[in-house]
């Protein structure tokens, strides 16, 4: 979250104590106090010094109706501290090229409201100003009588976190974008702006898979194909802010022919671009093209697809063998923990993940056990997670100074 002035070294002290605290209740909730200190090396009176910060800022909350009793133990018994699911929440914005995804979300990453606004064929400017004139009124229908204590704003292509910037993202046609400046002024909030693929792995480690505070491997595969790297629970930044540009990765094959050399230029004036190979952008023209569908729409693709339509399944196990030869290129590079990938028909239907994990298995140079790729668990709350994840990073990262610094919250 933002703020006008830099922590001094004790509040850097203060936050990481809090910090501790706080992820161990995360992680291991409703727990006891002396159990937070044993797992955080914190003494006993500074787990209580941040367990009463924690509470008043409404992190935190006390579960008394847990507390041990008849134990025979002396003094006060220990009241179980666990994460206060009802006071606080944050929102979420992922600006997608067909819509736009609103949402709240709890300190679990759980979403509890969403909404999508389509964007009807808009780009650029004509996007932007209708969505900002309309999302303080959607956040306040969404939030009831929660505190919300900041907003992300996630999408794809190439942002710059610490700027707030869009720098690059070519389906939407915005360079140099101040997204957090645009949607300070129009909210009021604290804003976090980030891409959706490093927003998802954050999200991975705070609240998904064990294995992702080792190392993990995320793609994204939407009309923008993104992807992001974690090591030790923290997500990789490249410079200028940018992960990689992995849509940009060259692979053979196309949605409908996979041992096929593609011929249609990319936007970078290269072929064999894995964007133009599997992006959704592809994808869905393949299947009107081919008669599966009326238009190059997602609804009806995934209808077709249910029905068992022979053109619109084998479209799909297409895109799915190109997926795989690009993660096993990854997997053999970074040689990660866990590979997840957020996809349409691997969320679906495990039988898409499958033709995934196969050609991944068969491309893989270093045989990885393909049981390390996985789809990501969050189904259609996907890009609502994504959204909320850069604030409730900071949260957890730096808790304290999150919420009292200025403009730190908007309250009912």
């Amino acid at each position: 979250m933002t703020t006008s002035t830099a922590p001094r070294a004790g509040d850097d002290r203060r936050d990481a104590n809090a910090s501790a605290v706080l992820r161990t209740v995360l992680d291991h909730g409703p727990i006891a106090r002396s159990r937070v200190a044993a797992l955080t090396g914190l003494s006993a009176s500074a787990v209580s010094r941040q367990a009463v910060d924690l509470v008043r800022l409404g992190l935190l909350h006390e579960r008394p109706e847990l507390a041990a009793a008849g134990t025979g133990t002396l003094g006060r018994p220990q009241l179980p501290l666990d994460l206060d699911p009802d006071r606080l929440a944050v929102a979420g914005l992922h600006i997608g090229l067909p819509f736009t995804t609103v949402a709240l979300l709890d300190l679990r990453g759980r979403v509890l409201r969403r909404k999508e606004v389509p964007h009807r064929g808009r780009t650029g400017p004509d996007l932007l100003r209708p969505l900002l004139a309309r999302l303080p009124r959607l956040i306040d229908t969404l939030r009831g009588d929660r505190t919300v204590v900041g907003l992300g704003a996630v999408t794809g292509g190439s942002v710059d976190p610490a700027a707030g910037v869009v720098v690059r993202h070519d389906p939407l046609r915005w360079r140099d974008l101040p997204l957090r400046e645009l949607l300070t002024a129009a909210t009021g909030l604290p804003v976090q702006v980030d891409n959706h693929a490093r927003a998802l792995t954050l999200a991975e480690i705070l609240f998904g898979h064990p294995a992702a505070r080792r190392s993990m491997v995320q793609l994204f595969v939407g009309h923008v194909v993104d992807a992001a790297l974690a090591v030790a629970g923290t997500v990789h930044l490249g410079p200028p802010s940018a992960t990689g540009d992995l849509g940009h990765l060259p692979v053979s094959g196309t949605v409908t022919d996979p041992d096929a050399d593609s011929r249609e230029r990319c936007h970078c004036g290269r072929l064999g671009c894995l964007s133009v190979a599997a992006s959704d952008t592809a994808l869905f023209a393949a299947a009107a093209a081919e008669g599966a569908t009326a238009g190059p729409d997602r609804a009806q693709l995934i209808a077709a697809v249910r029905r068992g339509d022979p053109t619109a399944g084998r479209l799909v196990r297409n895109r799915a063998r190109i997926v795989g030869r690009a993660l096993a290129l990854l997997a053999d590079v970074v040689n990660p923990d866990l590979v997840v990938l957020t996809e349409t028909f691997a969320l679906l239907d495990p039988a898409h993940l499958d033709v995934v994990r196969a050609e991944f298995a068969l491309r893989s140079h270093l045989h990885r056990d393909a049981g390390l790729l996985i789809a990501q668990p969050r189904g259609r709350d996907v890009l609502a997670v994504a959204a909320g994840a850069p604030v409730l990073g900071e949260l957890y990262a730096r808790p304290v100074h999150a919420l009292t610094a200025p403009r730190a919250a908007h309250r009912p």
